[in-house]
């Protein structure tokens, strides 16, 4: 599975399971979001992006030379903060301007 959920950081609001173009996102009895079939997951990131609250990390693991850094989105304004935390805790971040990420 590459998508994590963070259950003590889930608010509930239901996001991730209406962009998850697998349908494999619920809320469980308690609201908090799970992966109903983690191995069916594909690893988009639809979810991650959605989440504006940390909750859905995406695991960058080594076969796609993450060496088992984490991932999750944070969004102010126009701008969408990749933040990946490297196994030894140094975070790095990547700025998106949503407004002129199309930009040619």
């Amino acid at each position: 599975m590459s998508i994590r959920i963070e259950q003590e950081k889930c608010v509930g609001c239901g996001q991730c399971t209406e962009v998850c173009p697998g349908s494999l996102i619920e809320l469980n009895s308690t609201g908090k979001a799970y992966m109903r079939y983690p191995r069916d997951c594909w690893g988009c990131v639809s979810c991650v992006k959605e989440c504006s609250f940390g909750a859905i990390e995406f695991f960058l693991g080594a076969d796609i030379g993450g060496i088992g850094s984490k991932m999750h989105v944070e969004k102010k304004k126009s701008y969408m903060y990749w933040r990946i935390t490297t196994p030894d805790g140094e975070v790095k971040t990547i700025c998106i301007d949503t407004q002129k990420s199309n930009a040619y």
